[in-house]
């Protein structure tokens, strides 16, 4: 059995702009994530060509005891939280898988996301069998509602519904899903992200699958209110920007998680 969730997430600009504020906000995040022995490493960042699919694949290790749970540093023996992230971005469709190698076929976290130019308003568009899709759960994700931020996670600079942008017209960006709605001159996007969660433990499984979810929920709707905030910082680059730009922050993960303390997104439950 596994647990499968929609999130979506609706952004005011345009799906190729889109593109380049998800590669360079990854780029940002990855750092703010990373330090004190902990955090993101990468092994590979190289374009792939694969059964008629190509784009660019990723895989990153991601060390976080720190941000998981207590009931799961308890049982989880030294060395196990190391988890592997790949991911193959063949824009506008991106597929990431996690595995970890203690739990082997117990776990993983599999999440497919479309990248659409319409609200949010599309059923399945991932395409799946009729009785999977009936099991799906939709969960909409607001990036501007405060409601759905944590006191733990607020940031005043990153809060959408407050930010005012030095080079894009207030008109173009609106900050409220009703503006985006009404705005037909407006540039919008959805991001359709399934999640499929497996963790094959006895009695913990339920429990984790839900807290899994809710971590995800979670990071996705922070990650956006900071790819929503920093647009004045990536929205007049290319692709090939980009690439350097993450060439160098490769370098620079390698050495902040020697150095300084733990960083970045704590445990749920601290």
């Amino acid at each position: 059995m596994v647990l499968i969730k929609e999130y979506r997430v609706v952004l005011p600009c345009s799906v190729e702009e889109y593109q380049v504020g998800q590669l360079f906000s990854v780029a940002e995040a990855s750092k703010n994530e990373t330090g004190g022995g902990e955090g993101i490493e990468v092994l590979k960042n190289e374009p792939y060509e694969k059964d008629g699919e190509k784009g660019q694949y990723t895989h990153k290790i991601y060390h976080i005891k720190s941000k998981v749970p207590a009931f799961v540093k308890m049982m989880a023996p030294t060395g196990s939280l190391v988890f592997h992230e790949k991911a193959w971005n063949a824009y506008p469709y991106c597929r990431t898988i996690v595995t970890n190698e203690y739990m082997k076929d117990n776990f993983f976290i599999k999440i497919e996301t479309w990248h659409k130019p319409d609200l949010g308003t599309q059923e399945n568009v991932h395409k799946l069998d009729s009785s999977t899709w009936d099991a799906v759960s939709v969960v909409p994700i607001d990036i501007a509602d405060r409601s759905q931020v944590s006191n733990a996670d607020y940031k005043p600079d990153e809060d959408p519904a407050t930010f005012k942008s030095k080079t894009q017209k207030p008109q173009t960006h609106p900050k409220k899903k009703k503006e985006l709605v009404s705005n037909a001159d407006c540039p919008r996007m959805c991001a359709y992200k399934l999640v499929t969660v497996k963790f094959k433990w006895w009695g913990l499984q339920t429990k984790v699958e839900n807290f899994i979810h809710e971590q995800e929920k979670r990071i996705f709707n922070n990650f956006h209110r900071q790819l929503f905030c920093w647009i004045d910082r990536w929205v007049e680059l290319s692709m090939d920007d980009i690439r350097r730009m993450e060439a160098e922050t490769q370098r620079e993960l390698d050495e902040m998680r020697e150095k300084g303390s733990v960083r970045g997104t704590k445990a749920a439950d601290e």
